[in-house]
């Protein structure tokens, strides 16, 4: 079958052959027998055997199928299983007599079969969308298969097949004639032209080696690592090994991969990163990869269109050809020079920055030096959302322009006005282009010699290195005027004495109409594209490029370790307004866990008053000065009746400390009753109370023996469940009051959360609070209220938490929301207790209580009436919650919604019965919902709760787009 061509293959459809007479093949030739089951496959016929011996795949061919072949593929295998530090790959089992390959009739029609043993592992196909460790870690794995077979020779594989992308433009030829379509036959036809254009000046210097041709999510089986990721580390079915090209090798991995990564191409860069780092390609090769990448893509399409004019009913096809489509679409979407510098870039093969010292001066005449703006996330001129203000950086241009006299933007800035609050994609916020303000009529030169070309009103000064696009100029050239260097080119529009605005953007020469902005995905190649201004306007036209990696290496240097950071790769958020947080790339961030800034980020009034006391006065509350005095019996008034006194600290860990000490002193006993599940605080008294197993995972066996925790009143997945389950969970409080109570050392109090905020805002069944709180002062302990996440507005409908319980506690403690990020606690309790203490000593807090504390406590209360943000919460909350639990009746994950007001927990589980926790989908959920702009984190001691405790400032708007985006996220989970 030598002179066979790679289309005659085309034409067969699978194997006709049952399960029935699958089984009859294993029994007879193999000597076993088990449940059968169909593995996907577009020409062979796969089933998949479990019996007692194990698992295994049943592969069966057509006749038209060379034996070479597959031995090439048998001693492949045999090959690569020898080789240490090769991918996992499959056994071959031989026949009862020993054979590799056997041939069987089937209803008069002969097929070769062969048996392997079946790869264990759990698959990466039925991800909709895989996240950047996977992308890397297969792009490894394909770079680590074929530096394993880069050795292996075979004369089996010199072989025609229909996707050696060597051999891409003939078969798509005779593929094309299957398509009946003529428009889609048109534009697949186009695209293999484009691609082969781009291909053949390279071809004869792309190497060749033995290839696997397929490492594609449906061939690789991998294990889920410590992080809870599923990373590939075995490849299968090696159907399409070859000798072929090692870049079409990496082409096809990457094309698969255009499906699994949200259809942006950049996002397979760590791929082929990856691949470069373990076995590196030549700068040729990067260069072939994009057009080979658009090959494979139309070769997809093609093929799966005639296979199912061959083979209508082929379900493996059929499930197969929209993520083929779109893999289409995709490639065929992108610019090749675009992806090309992309790649170029990602392997490090990215050309020299042009040589412009030749260059003339743009501005011959300009007598006053250029101001560059600063635009940046970091930039002076921004408070308050004023970026948000249409042309508010021209405006800020030629205000400057009109101080200085010439002003501009600079290139390769990341801008805040170009960041897009509730926007599930990335901003283009990368500046590609400067922008100038200069008088008028300011003499304008060509900086290098070349063509006049037009584009509308847009002029290009097209040179052999480099094209010139400007905006804004006054010219007397016309049509194709050829100029030199330094030849007069216009002026600046506008009138004498006047400013005028200019528009200048450096590009490669065939770009005609480049983009002004950039992604910072894209914001790498776009500069090999479009150049530095500092090639016209000096080095201070160039924005210096934020090097979050770096800064997270100090902080990891020399910030203590304990202290974690969210996401295992942070963004550096550089600024906040209202419910959004800005990275240092522009990128906007729904903030739906800070319950820190009720009021919202960088509050214009808070910082108005905090500045205008600490120029005044700030110093500590030993001195007497109205403040704290005002801002105290302001505290007082929110109180329930009774609780008239007030401490001021820095923190709720400060506060719950001081709490327990409040408690130890009135009542002369030690012990203390709190919750499992709870947090409290930082402080050795405060810790010790915490119980929280994901805040401290010894928290359970490290408590002193002070410390008597019973059981969270969890009416979700606790012991008793229900609404009225809260006598169920006092009975068992009695019993644990009842040991302390006999040890005759007495009880000092019992502390907990109205809900229960780090176990995911579980609301405590109605009742629990009476009938502890009675319990605990039967016995002479202090009932304490740890408000520091919950209260202060936060639950909407009440504005203490645990009014929702109609309970009045002896001591309140609260932080957090108090000082909209200012360190600012403070404890509220009766002046009997307060007393009680003093008979200890004295207590003080530096900074608790000072001027700058109480003016920005109170004008935090004051901002919260004056905007009722009380009232907010209570009906943002309620929408939300109305929300979550549309997605909980839609996504079988979300198996419960805690809480209430801007204080809700999503739960997840595996399993409605079992409640079994979805930890590791609650991670992805995180990590995915970062990627859309939206910052969530997991709480519970199984990690498998959303905590969402937004700013009380939030927008229905930004409600519904975190609903959206979790929507969003679960769907592709599914």
């Amino acid at each position: 079958m030598a002179g066979e061509t790679p289309v005659d293959r085309m034409e067969l459809p699978r194997p006709d052959v049952t399960a029935d007479e699958a089984a009859h093949i294993l029994a007879e030739h193999y000597h076993l027998s088990g449940t059968l089951s169909e593995l996907g496959s577009q020409q062979d016929r796969n089933y998949q055997l479990t019996s007692d011996s194990g698992r295994y795949v049943l592969k069966i061919c057509h006749a038209a199928y060379e034996t070479q072949e597959l031995e090439a593929q048998i001693a492949a295998l045999a090959h690569l299983r020898a080789i240490d530090g090769a991918p996992r790959v499959p056994s071959v089992v031989p026949t009862a007599d020993g054979q590799e390959i056997v041939d069987v009739l089937v209803r008069d029609q002969t097929y070769k079969v062969r048996l392997l043993g079946y790869l264990e592992g759990e698959s990466l196909k039925d991800a909709q969308r895989l996240p950047q460790a996977a992308i890397s870690a297969l792009g490894a794995l394909c770079a680590r298969l074929a530096l394993a077979l880069s050795d292996f020779n075979h004369p089996g594989l010199d072989r025609n097949l229909q996707w050696d992308l060597r051999r891409a433009g003939p078969v798509a030829v005779q593929l094309l004639s299957a398509i009946t379509d003529g428009a889609a036959r048109d534009r697949i036809a186009k695209a293999m032209v484009a691609a082969v254009r781009r291909i053949q000046p390279l071809a004869p210097h792309l190497r060749v080696q033995a290839v696997h041709h397929d490492v594609t999510a449906d061939n690789v089986v991998g294990k889920v690592n410590e992080a809870g990721l599923l990373i590939p580390d075995g490849v299968i079915d090696f159907g399409d090994i070859i000798s072929g090209w090692r870049a079409g090798d990496l082409a096809v991995t990457c094309a698969a991969l255009l499906h699994q990564t949200g259809g942006n191409p950049f996002d397979m860069l760590p791929a082929i990163a990856a691949y470069h780092a373990i076995y590196p390609l030549e700068e040729v090769e990067a260069k072939a990869l994009w057009p080979l990448i658009v090959a494979r893509a139309v070769i997809l399409v093609a093929s799966s269109e005639q296979q199912l004019a061959v083979d209508p009913q082929n379900d493996y096809v059929l499930g197969n050809l929209a993520a083929e489509r779109q893999i289409f679409d995709v490639a065929t979407g992108m610019s090749f020079d675009l992806m090309e510098a992309a790649i170029l870039q990602a392997t490090g093969f990215a050309p020299a920055a042009p040589d412009t010292s030749s260059w003339s001066a743009i501005f011959p005449n300009l007598q006053n030096e250029i101001a560059f703006l600063d635009l940046s996330i970091d930039g002076p001129h921004f408070v308050d959302g004023n970026w948000r203000e249409p042309d508010f950086d021209w405006r800020l241009l030629a205000r400057t322009a009109s101080e200085t006299g010439a002003a501009a933007t600079r290139y390769g800035e990341y801008r805040l006005s170009r960041a897009a609050p509730l926007s599930a994609g990335e901003p283009a916020s990368f500046a590609l282009h400067s922008d100038l303000c200069l008088p008028a009529r300011t003499s304008i030169a060509a900086p290098f010699a070349g063509r006049i070309s037009w584009n509308n009103q847009h002029l290009i000064l097209n040179g052999d290195m480099l094209s010139l696009h400007l905006d804004g100029i006054e010219t007397d050239l016309e049509g194709e005027a050829v100029v030199e260097a330094g030849q007069l080119l216009g002026a600046v529009s506008g009138e004498e004495g006047a400013l005028g605005g200019l528009r200048l953007q450096l590009c490669q020469p065939d770009l005609a109409d480049p983009p002004l902005f950039a992604t910072s995905r894209e914001a790498g190649a776009w500069t090999i594209l479009c150049p530095s201004m500092k090639h016209l306007l000096g080095a201070s036209a160039e924005a210096q490029q934020p090097d979050d990696a770096q800064s997270l290496a100090l902080r990891q240097a020399h910030f203590a370790a304990p202290q974690k950071h969210y996401y295992a790769t942070p963004p550096q958020i550089e600024r906040g307004w209202r419910e959004y947080l800005f990275d240092v790339k522009g990128r906007a961030y729904l903030d739906m866990v800070n319950n820190v800034t009720i009021l919202g980020h960088g509050h214009p009034y808070i910082a108005e008053v905090a500045a205008a006391q600490w120029q005044k006065l700030n110093t500590n509350s030993r001195f007497h000065y109205g403040l704290v005095a005002e801002f105290s019996a302001r505290l007082a008034s929110l109180a329930p009746e009774g609780l008239d006194t007030v401490f001021l600290v820095n923190s709720g860990s400060e506060a719950n400390d001081l709490a327990l000490r409040l408690a130890w002193a009135h009542t002369g006993a030690r012990n203390m009753l709190c919750l499992l599940e709870a947090y409290h605080g930082w402080s050795v008294a405060s810790d010790a109370i915490s119980t929280s197993i994901a805040d401290n995972p010894r928290a359970l066996e490290t408590r002193p023996a002070w410390v008597h925790a019973i059981a969270c009143p969890n009416t979700y997945r606790g012991e008793f469940r229900g609404e009225n389950a809260a006598e169920a969970y006092l009975q068992a409080a009695r019993s644990k009051l009842d040991l302390i109570e006999l040890s005759g050392a007495g009880l000092a109090g019992f502390i907990c959360e109205a809900v229960y905020g780090s176990a995911g805002g579980l609301r405590l069944p109605a009742g629990y609070l009476a009938g502890i709180y009675q319990e605990v002062r039967a016995r002479g302990g202090l009932c304490i209220a740890d408000e520091v996440q919950v209260g202060y507005g936060r639950l909407g409908d009440h504005f203490w938490g645990f009014e929702e319980q109609g309970v009045r506690p002896d001591i309140i403690t609260l932080a957090k929301c108090m000082g909209n990020g200012h360190p600012l606690g403070a404890v509220i309790t009766t002046k009997e207790i307060a007393a009680s203490l003093e008979r200890e000593g004295y207590f003080f807090s530096s900074s608790g209580g000072s001027p700058v504390s109480c003016a920005v406590g109170m004008a935090v209360l004051d901002v919260m009436q004056a905007d009722n943000l009380q009232e907010n919460a209570r009906q943002i909350g309620a929408h939300l919650r109305s929300r979550l639990e549309a997605l909980a009746e839609k996504h079988p994950l979300l198996g419960a919604v805690h809480g209430m007001g801007l204080y809700l927990g999503a739960e997840f589980v595996r399993d409605a019965e079992t409640l079994e926790p979805a930890t590791h989908e609650t991670a992805l959920i995180c990590e995915r919902l970062l990627e859309l702009g939206v910052i969530m984190q997991p709480t519970g001691d199984h990690l498998n709760i959303l905590k969402i405790k937004p700013p009380l400032c939030i927008s229905r708007d930004s409600a519904d787009f975190f609903i959206d985006m979790l929507d969003m996220t679960l769907l592709e989970l599914a």
